[in-house]
This record gives structure tokens, C-alpha cells and sequence, in this order.
């Protein structure tokens, strides 16, 4: 029998090798049965094949210990054991007596970063073993002493399910008989200092709703094939004009709770498909503990977050937004992570995920966590995480949150609180390294897929290919358009003309990236107020420059990002905790900013011009770039295929007649946007059709004679060139 050293060690979840011990085992060529039961009065060894009792196990002297010698039996065998509890009896398969069930191969490839899909042998699967049903779980920590599962299906008791170690990858795994879909569970882990912790699982594809922190048995959500269609719509050519949305307070139920995804595969899919956006930019959908955080201080990265609903769900939302045309883009948090105790943080005992040092792994903006991208398993689980929203979801693309918090290590820090890296530069170069693995991953393996940039400096080639010395970002979000030309339309129309290089000087730089031009939540939020109440003016001449400065960007370089809300003119600073004020659009001026955006974006369909050529010079033509005094800018948009949309914006509150535009295109243009047409709540100026003469004008020998309507942008295409 088992010495009382061990035994205590049993009982205490302090033994480092359970699987050594428990279980089946051939004893000086006698057969042993040993359980750690707690709790049970008696234990019996039930033969698989026979249902035979073969066995009847003895309680070790003041313990919950129960074993026994099986007589006449010299081999291994399947069997169960029968439990009686007290008040009833139970007939368990013992989770000591199955082998190990991970492969060799995928802990070695994880050790080294090189496994696409971690998600696939870690955390928590449902299978069957020898016919069996049950689950494996399988997590990474490698300096614990000892490693249980606890949960629903064993009364949270850590020494029901202790599991082995894999020495050499720290990866520690069992399987447990009888769990299933559903069940709660957490890591119990013991430190090598002693205390014990209670972790989430990273790899959890499901979990509770807060306030409560458990993990949820989840099947891996199946394949989901790529297509042609996400592909062309995803592409540099294609018209792209994204809806940013925040889940939780887009649109709210009769009783002011969240909608489902259910809920909002119907309502939000068939909005964005009516106001003609391409693609929805979901905040992050990940779990996370606390609302204020909407979901960018996440704790469980593979799982969709259970305000909403179940996995199957959030896949539905993105198969019917697909079914539509619509493709889903979804916030990933990379950068940092909250110091939850459930989390990642000190996961083992030890610095796993994070640096050790403060100055390389906390981030004084937040109060969050950095990743130590310079380790392997730590790459592993965040490749792995982009490459799962995509080909298990089916997720378009990924919006990658503050990039450049992970390019600098002197990022918002003083001289003297940072770590220079190995040749004593700012630059983050294991950050830099694990983005491009990142996209390098995505493009080959994803090729329909994209990844954008939130990256706000002057960092080189960020939607550059990594084989020519960039990041491999498919698109950036230009913030230093969103900041000049916001901070302009701001102003009273009389100053402007002291400040038109801001509307202009994005033209500068605007080929050097593959970029998105994004008016996103981070712009109506903290004080700033909404864009419409950024305006200057009374309230006509609020709603008319927002008109204006909305079809001045659809006319602009660049795909386009408006957040919620916007597209209506939504008046108060936009709120997490409640609805959108839908009631607006009760009210004219509302229901023509609507109105507006949804022709914006059907013109940015219908007319390549506006499109095709986003990222080239060769697409964009300045017209009157210089015309201060009067605040009016015009330029030309060209598909590469002849056909042409000119783009004409006044940004004073004076109509300008006869106003001369020279063009490179002779012939007869047409109206196909006027921001102050009645129907969107303007004062009706403009023009129908126009025909180009043989009148010098801006250096070209062909203009257009236009009525530029006050605070407006207009929009004309060739006619014949489309």
C-alpha cells in the first residue's frame, strides 16, 4: 500500500505526478486499483466488458484514498468504478486509467510558435476514448507543481481530476470520463511558491456571463470555407464602407436589455444592407469582465461573449450577415489584457503571458498587462486566436486595437521607464515580428481575409507586404486625416480659409498606406460630443456641414469607417449603457442625414471611380486644391477605365454661382450627389446636368461653370465614362 507521505500529498493536491500513482498499476506482478474519491463511503471495480465485480476497494487509514489488489487479473483492463456516496451510487469510468491523449507533435510545434492552431489540442474538447464520452482539457503551465480541472462535474474539488504533465512543453492535459457540453469549469493550479489559483481556461470558446468568471465545455466551432465572393469584397478594388457598431448599445428591447445575436443577425444585418454599408465592425465581441471596458480589456480571446448569446449564435449572426452581402469585421485586443484574477495574469505562479518587468509588461495608459511577444507559446495563442475568428467563424477580417501601444516600447512613457531592445532602440521588435506572423499567417493560409491597423504615427509600411520590409496589414486607419479635417470642420466657415491645408494635406501622404479614413466611437466619446454637435452654427448649419464633410470623405481616397449613429446625426455624446436615440429620425433634418449616407454609399457602389483606385495616385486628380479665400476644394476621382467623378465641396455658408472647375475630361457631367438637396434637409441649390466648355480654368483649356451650394458638397460623373 501507499506510504503516508504520498498519501498526504494526495489528499493535500500537492503530488506532482497523480497519474503515477492513481489508476490501474502492476505491482510486484500483483494488479492495483487505487481512487481518490472524496466523499465516498465505498468503492467497488466494476469490469467494462462483464459489468463483473472484480474488486472492493479499502479506505486508506484517514484519508479518501480507496485501493485494493484486483485478484486472478496480471493484465490491464477497461473498467468503471461504483461509487456509493451515501445517498445514491454511481458507476464512474476512472479518468486515471485512459492514456494520454495529445499528440507529441502538436505540443512540440506549440513549445517552438509554430502551430497554427493551438486551439485545436488546448482547452477543452469533447471526445470519445474507447467509447467513452467525455472531455479532454489541456492547458499551459509550466512552473506548476500541480495542475487539476475543477467544475460542475466534480463539486470544484481539484484532487478529483489532477492532470499529467508533459515535462518537456509545460503543456499539462487529462481526460475526464462523463463531463460534456456545458459543464462549468476553471484550472485549479498550485505555484511553485505554494498558493493555489483558480484560472479561467485561455482557450475557453465559451464562458459565463459576468460577474461570474468560469469556463464553459464547448465544441470547436466547425470549419468555415473560404469564397470568390468574401475575396473580391474584401479586396483594394472593392467598395468598402464599414459600420462600426457596439453590440451592446446599437439598439436596445422593449425591456432595455441587450439584443441577441439572433436578435441582431435580423435587425442589424438588414439595416446595414438598407443604408448600403459593405461590412459590419463589430467592437470586441471577446469576453470580457466589465462593460465599461465594451470589450477592450478582454480575459477569454476565443470565446464570444455570452451577453448576447452562445457561439452557434454570434455563427449564425456572421452566416446571415454573409447570406446579405455583408461581411463582419470584428476589434482584436492584442496589445494588453486586464490583471483579472481569473486571467492570464501570473497564470502559473509566474510572469507566463506578461513581462516580468514593469516597464516592458504594464501599461500605464490602461492598467493592463502587455503580452511578452518574444515567447513562442504566448505568439502561438495570439496567431492562433486571429487565425480561429476566421476560419471558424468565418470572420472577415480583423480591426487590430492600438498598434502603436505595441510598436514602441517607450510608448507613453518617460525617459527611464522603459527597456530599449537589443540594439538599444525604441522599437518594439518582438511586437513588430508577431504582427507580421500574424498577417503573414492570415494572407497565406486566408487569403479572402483582412487585417486593419488602428495605428496613429508615422511607423514605415504598415499596410506594406512583409516580404518588402512592412507590417502585412491589408489596410490602416488614417487617424491623421480623422484629426485635421475634424479639428476644420469644427471651426466657424469665417476662420476656415486660415486653415485649408487641413482639409488638403492628407493628400500629401494618402497613397503611402493602404488606408481607411475611420469617424469612429473613439471621436464621441469622453467629452468630445457627437459629430454632429461638433459642428458649428444654428442647427441647420450643423446638419449642413456634417452633410458636406460626410460626402467630402465618400469622396475622399480611401475606404470608409463611420461609426454608429452617424449616419443619422445623432445628437447627444454617444452612451454604452443605452440605445441610440432612434427617435430622431422622427424628425426631417435626421431622417435626410440618413437618407444622405445611404446614397453615399450606394454611389460609392455604383461608380468605380470612387472606388477602384483607392491607393494610387493615378486615381485622384486635384482640381482647386487652393482656393482659401472662398473655402472651396475640388478634386477629381478616376477608375483607370476612363470613367470620372468629379468632387466639388464649399465650407462656407455662401452659395457660389457660376463657379469655374477646371477638368482633364470634356463633356457632359451630371449631378449625382448635392449634400444640400431638399430630400436630405438642404436648401435645394445645385445643378442638374452640365457641360463642360472651352474656358481656361485652373490650368486646364475645359471647365465646368457649378453652383456650389452653401456648406455642400457635390458629387458629378462623365457621362459615357462609367
Amino acid at each position: 500500500m501507499l506510504d503516508r507521505a504520498t498519501v498526504d500529498s494526495l489528499m493535500s493536491g500537492t503530488h506532482t505526478d497523480p497519474y503515477a500513482v492513481l489508476g490501474m498499476h502492476t505491482l510486484q506482478q500483483q494488479l492495483w486499483v487505487r481512487a481518490l474519491l472524496p466523499g465516498a463511503g465505498s468503492v467497488e471495480v466494476i469490469e467494462t466488458r462483464s459489468g463483473r465485480c472484480l474488486a472492493s476497494l479499502v479506505r486508506h487509514e484517514g484519508s479518501d484514498l480507496f485501493e485494493g489488489v484486483v485478484p486472478r487479473r496480471r493484465n490491464h483492463f477497461a473498467y468503471q468504478l461504483r461509487i456509493d456516496w451515501g445517498t445514491h451510487r454511481q458507476l464512474l469510468d476512472d479518468p486515471y486509467r485512459f492514456p494520454p491523449q495529445l499528440r507529441e507533435m502538436d505540443v512540440w510545434l506549440f513549445s517552438e510558435g509554430n502551430h497554427q492552431r493551438p486551439y485545436e489540442f488546448l482547452g477543452a474538447h469533447p471526445i470519445q476514448v474507447e467509447g467513452v464520452p467525455g472531455v479532454r482539457f489541456a492547458v499551459w503551465a509550466p512552473n506548476a507543481q500541480r495542475v487539476s480541472v475543477v467544475g460542475s462535474f466534480n463539486n470544484w474539488d481539484g484532487r478529483r481530476h489532477m492532470l499529467r504533465l508533459h515535462r518537456a512543453c509545460g503543456v499539462w492535459e487529462c481526460f475526464v470520463p462523463h463531463a460534456g457540453q456545458g459543464d462549468l469549469y476553471k484550472f485549479e493550479i498550485l505555484a511553485a511558491n505554494g498558493s493555489l489559483l483558480l484560472k479561467a481556461d485561455p482557450y475557453a470558446f465559451r464562458a459565463e456571463i459576468r460577474p461570474q468568471t468560469a469556463s464553459v465545455v464547448q465544441r470547436l466551432p466547425s470549419w468555415i470555407a473560404p469564397t470568390e465572393e468574401r475575396r473580391l469584397a474584401n479586396a483594394h478594388a472593392a467598395p468598402i464602407s464599414i459600420y462600426e457598431v457596439h453590440p451592446g448599445s446599437w439598439r436596445r428591447n422593449s425591456d432595455n436589455g441587450w439584443l441577441s445575436y439572433d436578435e441582431m443577425a435580423q435587425q442589424l444585418v438588414g439595416y446595414a444592407k438598407d443604408m448600403g454599408f459593405t461590412h459590419i465592425e463589430l467592437m470586441p465581441v471577446h469576453e470580457h469582465p466589465f462593460d465599461g471596458s465594451w470589450g477592450y480589456q478582454p480575459t477569454g480571446l476565443y470565446a464570444p461573449t455570452a451577453r448576447f448569446g452562445t457561439p452557434e449564435q454570434f455563427s449564425s449572426l456572421v452566416a446571415r450577415a454573409h447570406e446579405q452581402g455583408i461581411g463582419v469585421l470584428i476589434d482584436w485586443v492584442p496589445g494588453h489584457f486586464p490583471d483579472d484574477p481569473h486571467g492570464l495574469a501570473r497564470f502559473d505562479g509566474s510572469h507566463l503571458y506578461e513581462h516580468a518587468d514593469p516597464r516592458e509588461g504594464f501599461h500605464q495608459d490602461w492598467n493592463t498587462l502587455i503580452y511578452n511577444f518574444g515567447r513562442n507559446e504566448v505568439r502561438n495563442f495570439l496567431v492562433g486566436n486571429a487565425f480561429y475568428w476566421i476560419e471558424r467563424f468565418g470572420i472577415d477580417g480583423l480591426r487590430v486595437d492600438a498598434v502603436a501601444s505595441m510598436l514602441y516600447r517607450d510608448y507613453s512613457r518617460a525617459e527611464g521607464q522603459w527597456v530599449p531592445n537589443q540594439f538599444g532602440g525604441r522599437e518594439n521588435l518582438e511586437a513588430i515580428a508577431f504582427l507580421r506572423q500574424a498577417n503573414q499567417v492570415i494572407s497565406r493560409e486566408r487569403g479572402e481575409a483582412v487585417t486593419m491597423a488602428e495605428e496613429s504615427t508615422s511607423f514605415p509600411g504598415v499596410s506594406h507586404a512583409v516580404d518588402n520590409g512592412g507590417l502585412g496589414f491589408s489596410y490602416k486607419w488614417n487617424m491623421g486625416w480623422m484629426n485635421d479635417t475634424l479639428r476644420y470642420m469644427q471651426k466657424d466657415p469665417v476662420h476656415r480659409r486660415h486653415h485649408h491645408d487641413q482639409m488638403t494635406f492628407g493628400l500629401m501622404y494618402a497613397f503611402s498606406e493602404n488606408f481607411v479614413l475611420p469617424l469612429s466611437h473613439d471621436e464621441v466619446v469622453h467629452g468630445k460630443g457627437s459629430l454632429l454637435s461638433r459642428m458649428p452654427g444654428d442647427e441647420w448649419q450643423r446638419f449642413a456641414n456634417l452633410r458636406a464633410y460626410f460626402g467630402f470623405m465618400w469622396g475622399h481616397p480611401g475606404k470608409k469607417l463611420l461609426f454608429m449613429g452617424g449616419e443619422f446625426g445623432q445628437v447627444g455624446e454617444w452612451n454604452a449603457d443605452r440605445s441610440l436615440d432612434w427617435h430622431l429620425l422622427e424628425r426631417p433634418l435626421h431622417q435626410g442625414m440618413q437618407r444622405l449616407v445611404r446614397d453615399l454609399n450606394r454611389v460609392l457602389h455604383d461608380f468605380p471611380a470612387l472606388h477602384r483606385v483607392d491607393f494610387n495616385p493615378t486615381g485622384f486628380e486635384w482640381l482647386v486644391p487652393d482656393d482659401h479665400e472662398n473655402s472651396v476644394l475640388a478634386f477629381a476621382r478616376h477608375d483607370g477605365a476612363g470613367g470620372v467623378v468629379i468632387v466639388a465641396c464649399n465650407f462656407t455658408p455662401v452659395t457660389r454661382h457660376d463657379y469655374r472647375i477646371g477638368v482633364s475630361q470634356p463633356g457632359a457631367y451630371r449631378e449625382i450627389i448635392n449634400t444640400d438637396n431638399i430630400v436630405y434637409g438642404g436648401s435645394g441649390a445645385g445643378n442638374g446636368s452640365v457641360h463642360s466648355a472651352q474656358q481656361h480654368a485652373h490650368g486646364r483649356s475645359d471647365s465646368l461653370s457649378l453652383t456650389l451650394p452653401p456648406l455642400a458638397t457635390v458629387m458629378l460623373v462623365r457621362e459615357g465614362g462609367q
